[in-house]
């Protein structure tokens, strides 16, 4: 510190000689004034700066006496957990021998029935597994809870099962055999498909199936409760379930029943139904109905017009007077026009009569011949495309998936199947509608050669007389 003072007052006194000689002589006295106060404040920082310093000093030597003194008390803490850990693990090690006699003496007295408890646990674990799964557990619940805390008791070294515990398994494991064989109605709690709740009358059929109010159910074995099916199986099942709800009791009544307790049908109602199946068919299988519902539309109105022709045709068949509403009474009309002529241009008139008289018995049979041959080749070229994306599908995720390959041939099928289903009944319908047009035309064709040959006989008759 004297050194730092000794040069600051060497530097100051450079700066006042230096300011001496370079002021005027009317400033020498201002200037000995100023650097007078300077030293006296340097004096005065100095004497501050060293009372902080002892300040300072004396503060850590009164704090190294509290870290003393702490580190003192946390010593002897430690010597005293020392001590008290020794204790704990004697005690430890003298608990640890008490356990293995007392074991011992446990299990020289169970003697044998400790494997009757062993044998019991794994009954009571089979049974629960069963009592997890099955439907009778929504008519009784609760059961799993008992068979638990039954498990962890026989399976415990500290307690064991009571007498009645034991009846209550043996009575509970009979109740399950007794309820599988009957067909009951109770009230329970059923889970809509959009997950609301209400009560609703069940009806349990063994362990196998569960309806309400004719749909089917399915037990949720992870919540306890019967659950209602997202979709349901095709009306035949649900119309036999709805009359058995409804039949009185003692009443024998049909109904479909899933020995698998629930898989076969859970199998049911994912496959397809018969509109997803034309939904599988695209574009083309649009395209193929369309042809279909055309083709029915054609032959109706085949059907009808032809009936409706054929009516007129009996008709003017029994009168000799033509009329002008059926093709055979117009041919009838064109003879009695060009009955005075000869026999060669009166055969001419009537064929020329019956040819105008085809195409509005032959209409639409053209098109409807068309259809049937169109729709099975519109089915194969759906098939096609069909396979096509299926062996796409194939190189893009391999053949690790039977599944991927057989729905895409499935979807790939649905239009050659519906493509059969159009073509056949519409050649089927084409077929009676151009039976009931030629017989139409033959009647008018039979009635137009009588015509000619009474007229030729006629006009031999006349020329003999």
């Amino acid at each position: 510190m004297s050194r730092v003072m000794t040069r600051f007052k060497s530097l100051f006194a450079a700066a006042a000689l230096t300011a001496i000689v370079a002021a005027p002589a009317t400033a020498q006295n201002d200037g000995a004034r100023s650097v007078d106060d300077l030293l006296r404040l340097i004096e005065q920082g100095v004497a501050k700066d060293a009372a902080e310093q002892r300040r300072r000093i004396q503060e850590f030597e009164a704090d190294r006496a509290q870290q003393t003194q702490r580190l003192s008390a946390a010593r002897a803490e430690l010597r005293d957990l020392e001590s008290r850990s020794v204790a704990a693990e004697q005690q430890y090690q003298t608990n640890e021998t008490k356990i293995a006699e007392e074991t011992a003496r446990l299990n020289e007295r169970l003697g044998a029935l400790r494997e009757l408890f062993g044998v019991l646990q794994q009954t009571a674990g089979d049974f629960r597994g069963v009592v997890q799964s099955s439907i009778v557990s929504a008519q009784y619940p609760g059961r799993e809870d008992f068979l638990g805390e039954l498990i962890r008791k026989a399976g415990s070294g500290s307690r064991l099962p009571s007498i009645e515990e034991l009846e209550k398994l043996w009575f509970e494991m009979q109740r399950q055999a007794v309820e599988s064989g009957k067909s009951v109605k109770f009230s329970a709690e059923v889970v809509d498909p959009n997950g609301d709740k209400r009560q609703a009358e069940v009806i349990r059929v063994g362990e196998f199936n569960a309806v309400a109010g004719g749909d089917f159910l399915y037990f949720d074995s992870e919540r306890g409760n019967l659950v209602e099916l997202a979709r349901q199986p095709a009306g035949r099942y649900t119309g036999v379930a709805a009359d058995y709800a409804s039949a009185a009791e003692g009443q024998v009544e049909d109904f479909w029943i899933d020995p698998s307790r629930g898989s076969i049908l859970a199998l049911l109602i994912q496959s397809p139904n018969l509109m997803e199946r034309v939904h599988q068919g695209g574009i083309v299988g649009y395209v193929i109905i369309a042809l279909g519902v055309i083709g029915v539309l054609l032959f109706l109105e085949r059907l009808i017009s032809l009936s409706s022709i054929d009516g007129k045709v009996r008709r003017q068949m029994k009168s000799t007077e033509p009329r002008d509403d059926n093709p055979l009474g117009r041919v009838m009309a064109t003879y009695q026009k060009y009955r005075g002529t000869d026999q060669e241009t009166l055969e001419l008139r009537l064929t020329e009569s019956i040819a105008q008289e085809t195409p509005s018995l032959t209409r639409f049979l053209p098109l409807l011949k068309i259809i049937s041959v169109v729709a099975p080749l519109l089915g194969l070229l759906g098939t096609v495309t069909g396979m096509i994306n299926t062996f796409q599908a194939i190189t893009l995720f391999g053949t690790g998936d039977p599944k991927l390959m057989a729905g895409g041939i499935s979807q790939a099928l649905v239009t050659t199947v519906l493509g059969l289903c159009v073509a056949i009944p519409t050649v089927l319908l084409h077929t009676i509608a151009q039976g009931r047009s030629k017989r139409i035309a033959q009647v008018i064709e039979e009635r137009a050669v009588g015509i000619m040959a009474e007229h030729a006989e006629t006009e031999g008759h006349v020329r003999t007389a």
